[in-house]
């Protein structure tokens, strides 16, 4: 699978636009990383969310299904700094 990466950046950093204020109420944030060649977008947790025991929810409820609304090709969203659930 060929992915045009430029293109789904531009989409998926539309969709966390969208997402930023409830992220930044909570005194949190997200970027993206990376897109694999294999259709995965990594992102990096910011304040509140990289240590927060919700944030798999977060990524999984919100921010995965917002990307692949628009951006069909990604497959899932990865955290790269998910914390542990201990």
């Amino acid at each position: 699978m060929s992915l045009n990466k430029e293109e789904l950046a531009i989409k998926i950093n539309e969709s966390l636009e969208e997402l930023r204020p409830h992220l930044k109420a909570d005194g949190g944030d997200m970027e993206l990383v990376e897109i694999t060649d294999e259709g995965i977008a990594r992102v990096r947790l910011l304040g509140a969310c990289s240590d927060c025991s919700m944030s798999l929810m977060t990524i999984k409820a919100g921010l995965e299904e917002a990307v692949k609304k628009v951006a069909p090709e990604i497959i899932a969203v990865e955290a790269i700094n998910m914390p542990t659930l201990a």
